[in-house]
């Protein structure tokens, strides 16, 4: 036991008062625990990768990818999604940028992928909620996929499905500058973390509060049967589930971690993580703004073909789900 499930116990049991083997108790437990955890983990990474953003601007990343061959340009690009915008919405200009700096169209799609599904919100949650093993396979299995549809989407020669604007358009940098002092770079770092943690924190605590629900008061095993590693539909189901909904990390991976412990196969919790973050409905609304209905169809349906067979892949290789 962590300090931080003591610290939900202390408050379950000894200030409040509620009884350790009563759903509440195990609900608020929980919640108290977790809340605490979550948002100074998340303080902590969001500051360090906003020290990150002041040197990888847009205009640097424009440079580094503008004449990347495919593969090294993909790879290049989902890795650089990590330190940047942590929703589809807030990402979108920065890949109308690219697109009109001239970077080849699928590694725009890496980047535009990466940097929702894997991002310092994801990493630090996971880290907090789940350990360090799901926290890598879930920054691995999400760049792979990053990777692997930003090359399908290369190869299938989509330019013109792009809104013509989008070539025509000029995104600037207002937030960093190329030659910050340090103190400077520190100050825009926390002042990125009060925005973001600030921004966030509603999702966190909703998302617990669901996740604690889920944990004191849902039986174990009821997902046993729907979710479990027997159940070959498992998979797409949640994918699917997850497409009608919106959330960043934020507000999702406390129910994923609560979901898994009460029997959903891991495979699954993060194929339904990974579509609620980078395949939902709203955000292909968001990117019809810049692409056409042809190019959205085309890449939501190798999203949902990669994460499927990634939460699939999982479940059979893993132990325990």
């Amino acid at each position: 036991m962590d300090v931080f499930e003591q610290f939900g116990e202390w408050v379950s049991h000894d200030i409040l008062r509620l009884a350790p083997a009563e759903h509440l108790g195990e609900a608020v437990s929980f919640f108290a625990g977790d809340i605490v955890k979550v948002t100074l983990l998340l303080a902590v990474m969001v500051f360090i990768v906003a020290i990150i953003r002041t040197y990888v601007t847009p205009k640097r990343i424009k440079k580094m990818l503008g004449g990347s061959k495919e593969g090294i340009g993909n790879v290049l690009a989902a890795l650089l999604g990590v330190p940047t915008p942590f929703c589809s919405c807030s990402a979108v200009p920065l890949f109308i940028g690219l697109v009109e700096s001239g970077v080849p169209l699928g590694v725009t799609f890496s980047f535009l992928i990466a940097s929702p599904m894997v991002n310092e919100v994801a990493i630090a949650m996971l880290l907090g909620l789940v350990g360090w093993q799901v926290t890598l396979i879930y920054i691995l299995s999400g760049l792979t996929i990053a990777i692997v549809a930003g090359i399908v989407i290369g190869r299938l020669g989509l330019e013109k499905e792009v809104e013509d604007f989008a070539y025509r358009m000029h995104v600037t940098n207002r937030r960093t500058k190329k030659n910050m002092k340090a103190k400077d770079r520190i100050k825009f770092a926390m002042q990125e973390t009060r925005e973001i943690v600030s921004k966030v924190f509603p999702y966190i605590a909703a998302g617990i509060a669901l996740g604690a629900f889920i944990h004191g008061y849902v039986p174990v095993g009821f997902l046993s049967d729907i979710a479990g590693k027997d159940n070959a539909l498992a998979v797409p189901i949640a994918v699917l589930i997850g497409i009608p909904l919106y959330s960043n990390a934020a507000g999702v991976i406390p129910i994923v971690q609560a979901l898994m412990s009460k029997g959903m196969a891991l495979g699954t919790a993060l194929a339904f993580m990974m579509s609620v973050t980078a395949l939902s409905l709203p955000e292909m609304i968001i990117l019809r703004k810049v692409l056409k209905p042809k190019l959205i169809f085309i890449f939501a349906a190798i999203l949902f073909l990669c994460i499927t067979a990634t939460g699939l892949l999982f479940n059979f290789i893993l132990s325990g789900v």
